[in-house]
């Protein structure tokens, strides 16, 4: 062994001391960086300077040759930010589901003196005041008056749920944009992982920076992770891969035409629909297409139903100036044609028939055994529903069974005891709200005996796939309204403009009003405690109940639920601070350590020197 092997034991050591207490200050500025662990210099001896298949002196022993730095290493536990990535986007969607059903809370907390619920009270008790004061024209004024402020109040509503529909939109496009660009910064970085680690090195802050990008990441959308022997770093979302390596492949958002224009979530190189169950991205869709939808599609419910009952009742009366035949509100069909054709493909020919009402020719009695058996089929959420009938069912039990399927059809007698059918709003998006889509009965309970449907069996059955569908009926029917009546819904100009055109009572037998008659007005009062409500609710007053006691339920449980992920999140991450974050006390005790051992190796060196000195310029004097 050379004399001069101290030296180089020497400088060695000086050397890793000196990288240690480098690393430790670059652990000590990066205590407040996001998504940092703190990183050690791993040291090891260096071989021997006599190995067993080396030929060395004859004498015992192995010389050592001082220390290396064998790598500079990340603290971090793996298995942890996997259970940090997999929990995060439950929290990140709780946390934008709460937030917007907190704004959905608002819009149902008004104030009591202008809700749309008031507004109604008001409406109907107007309409109770004029069946007892029939010829009174301020009364009439009032009728119109409050119509129209429950109108406003009704559009009004409908407006800030489509504000927030229309909110969550803009933010599923954000979010899908920001989706992208963190996924090519990952698949930038994972470039730049591969050829450091091609050349020795440990890329720790670069895999620090992958690390925070993958977990902003799984809070807009569920990511799973995983990595090859290769070093090929993949990405999932549902199963699918979104980053493979240095690739990745996108998001798009096209709008849909069935779904108010809103945007569509897809895979920009399939054309695939994205399935997405946590994250923010999630929660927002859902949000959208679940909850204000719902809204929306309840608030039309109540819409379309108190202006076709009222709509019906006021029709067959007459007014002060003896003027009938008025609707009270307008209905917007959603098609000219009077038989309720459409062009659904937009190829420029009718294909489609858009009926949202089926009256029968018949007066039935709700008591009545129809006595004969037999099935109706008609629209459900999923496919057609078949609701079967006994000779011993009454026209009430057919009713009762008929609102009680899955079906999206609701019926009710209306006051000339006459069965009717009306299409309730669609679960699915492809089809259209309040559209009768199938009526068949296998019998006589919709053909003769109601008057609804002019034959039985399949080939008498009414479909809205076809052109000129009204066909296979022999009663009334109605076309459907333009989409959403919520955002549209007033008072006829003919009644706002003249309130004598306001009808109180019914004709006479020779087609002028009788005077003192309230009776129309009595019936249109009666309509607000009467089970008419088709949909979840029986009657206006239970729609109300049923809407505030949803939300707040809603925003109840994704409240429990963020707090029960913060919790979880909290814990998580105090457990990962504790194993990779940066301890400032202890990173300058290392420094300490460090400089001692740097002195240390500092003094042998001189030592060494002296040695050598007394050995060179000293000997044989």
């Amino acid at each position: 062994m050379s004399n001069f092997a101290g030296f180089e034991i020497g400088k060695r050591s000086l050397q890793v001391q000196s990288q240690a207490i480098n690393t430790a200050g670059h652990n000590i500025s990066n205590a407040d960086t996001e998504g940092y662990s703190r990183q050690r210099v791993q040291q090891t001896s260096m071989d021997a300077l006599d190995r067993p298949d080396m030929s060395r002196a004859n004498r015992p022993g192995q010389l050592g040759q001082g220390v290396t730095v064998e790598q500079i290493t990340r603290i971090k536990d793996n298995l942890l930010e996997s259970r940090i990535v997999a929990q995060s986007n439950k929290e990140s969607y709780w946390e934008t589901r709460e937030n917007y059903l907190t704004m959905l809370e608002q819009i149902y907390n008004e104030p009591d003196d202008i809700s749309v619920r008031t507004n109604m009270d008001k409406f109907w008790q107007a309409w109770q005041e004029l069946s007892l004061s029939p010829e009174s024209i301020p009364v009439r004024r009032a009728v119109v008056t409050r119509g129209e402020t429950l109108t406003a109040s009704v559009r009004d509503r409908y407006n800030r749920l489509d504000d927030i529909a229309r909110m969550a939109d803009s933010e599923i496009i954000a979010t899908t944009e920001k989706i992208n660009s963190l996924s090519q910064k990952v698949a930038e970085l994972n470039k730049e992982i591969v050829r450091s680690k091609a050349m020795g090195d440990n890329p720790n802050d670069l895999l620090d920076k992958r690390d925070l990008l993958i977990g902003k990441l799984s809070e807009l959308v569920n990511v799973t992770t995983s990595e090859r022997d290769t070093d090929e770093f993949m990405v999932h979302v549902d199963g699918k891969v979104l980053i493979q390596g240095g690739t990745y492949r996108t998001f798009e958002t096209h709008p849909q035409v069935e779904n108010s224009g809103f945007s569509q979530v897809i895979w920009s190189d399939t054309g695939e629909v994205g399935v997405f169950e946590g994250g923010s991205l999630a929660a927002l869709l859902d949000i959208r297409d679940g909850d204000v939808r719902s809204e929306k599609q309840d608030l039309n419910t109540l819409t379309m139903n108190f202006m076709d009952l009222v709509n019906d009742v006021h029709r067959n009366g007459i007014g002060a100036n003896n003027a009938t035949g008025l609707d009270f509100f307008v209905e917007q069909p959603f098609v000219a044609n009077a038989l309720g054709n459409f062009d659904a493909n937009g190829d420029g020919e009718f294909d489609s028939s858009y009926i949202f009402r089926l009256s029968g020719n018949n007066s039935l009695n709700p008591s009545q055994q129809v006595g004969f058996e037999g099935t109706i089929t008609i629209s459900g959420k999923n496919g057609n529903v078949n609701v079967p009938y006994a000779p011993t069912d009454t026209v009430r039990d057919i009713v009762e069974r008929i609102n009680n399927s899955d079906a999206e059809v609701k019926a009710y007698l209306d006051p000339n005891n006459r069965l009717v059918l009306k299409a309730t709003p669609a679960a699915e998006m492809a089809n259209p709200d309040f559209v009768l889509r199938h009526v068949e009965d296998s019998s006589h309970f919709l053909v003769g005996y109601a008057g609804i449907l002019a034959a039985s069996g399949a080939e008498g059955a009414f479909d809205y796939a076809t052109a000129d569908a009204v066909n296979a009926l022999s009663g009334e029917y109605s076309v459907a309204p333009v989409l959403n009546p919520a955002g549209y819904v007033a008072v006829n100009e003919q009644i706002s403009g003249d309130v004598l055109n306001v009808a109180a009572g019914i004709p006479n037998s020779n087609g002028v009003r009788n005077s003192g008659d309230g009776s129309v007005a009595f019936a249109i009062a009666s309509i607000r405690n009467n089970p008419v409500m088709i949909g979840k609710s029986h009657t206006f007053d239970e729609y109300f109940a049923d809407s505030v006691t949803n939300i707040g339920l809603k925003a109840e449980q994704a409240e429990i639920s963020l707090m029960s992920q913060n919790t979880i999140m909290a814990d998580l991450r105090n457990l990962r601070d504790s194993v990779s974050g940066v301890n400032i006390d202890e990173e300058l005790a290392d420094i300490l350590k460090f400089q001692h051992g740097y002195n240390a190796a500092a003094r042998y060196i001189t030592v060494v020197d002296e040695l050598l000195d007394t050995i060179i310029n000293r000997l044989g004097v």
